[in-house]
């Protein structure tokens, strides 16, 4: 039996790489000198934090910049609300890791209504979809490539 798993993953080294890289470019622009505008990363969620709401905001397009120019897809983040407290203004972007039930429930109903001859489970945080013919695999690459599920989604282990 042929199978593969879809997964929803980031590359931490060129998540890291992209956010140094920003903060580089912020750290030598003009309108930023003088003020601790920077990007915190961590596990779970990266920090923008300036001086000033509006700062906030033209650093949004720098790091997303940065993460395109890396290959790293932008919707897997999750934009939190701008918070301004005293002197500094920040804005949490969490990082979606993982398929949630929800949306894997979405998958395995995708794969179900589409009368392909395979099978899916959800497995964790990932689905395994299985099948005799490798085309009809492929075909269920590009079913779930042409449905959103506002999440980037990767294929892996494809096995014959």
């Amino acid at each position: 039996m042929a199978s593969f798993d879809v997964v929803s993953e980031i590359d931490e080294h060129e998540l890291t790489n992209a956010v140094d890289q920003a903060n580089k470019e912020i750290g030598n622009r003009f309108d930023f000198k003088g003020s601790d505008a920077i990007i915190e990363l961590t596990e779970e969620a990266m920090t923008l934090i300036a001086a000033s709401d509006f700062q906030v905001q033209q650093m949004q397009p720098i790091i997303l910049q940065k993460m395109t120019k890396r290959g790293l897809d932008i919707s897997c983040l999750d934009y939190g609300d701008i918070q301004t407290s005293g002197q500094k203004a920040r804005q949490v972007l969490a990082i979606k890791k993982g398929i949630n039930k929800e949306i894997a429930g979405k998958i395995v109903k995708a794969i179900k209504n589409s009368k392909m001859k395979l099978q899916a489970a959800i497995q964790g945080d990932q689905v395994r979809i299985t099948g005799k013919k490798r085309d009809d695999l492929q075909g269920a690459i590009a079913l779930l490539k042409e449905t959103d599920f506002k999440l980037p989604l990767q294929y892996i282990n494809f096995r014959d």
